[in-house]
């Protein structure tokens, strides 16, 4: 029973989109590891941008400065 957690923060992900994710995360296993997708478990966890910390700082003060994981 193949079991994947996703973790982003928490900004403004859709409800679209994880849907998306949780359908792409379960067929790529289907497919890769020949899983039943009915025991494929998918769970996204949200972390608020003050709980999540990179190179020494706190997202939150990093998307301040214009500092993003968008692609160019």
């Amino acid at each position: 029973m193949p079991y994947v957690t996703i973790e982003l923060t928490r900004e403004g992900v859709t409800r679209e989109q994880k849907q998306e994710l949780i359908k792409g995360v379960t067929d790529l296993i289907t497919e890769v590891l020949n899983k039943d997708p009915h025991l494929t478990h998918i769970a996204i966890h949200e972390i608020d941008t003050d709980n999540w910390g990179y190179a020494g700082e706190q997202i939150s003060v990093l998307r301040e400065k214009g500092i993003t994981a968008d692609k160019k």
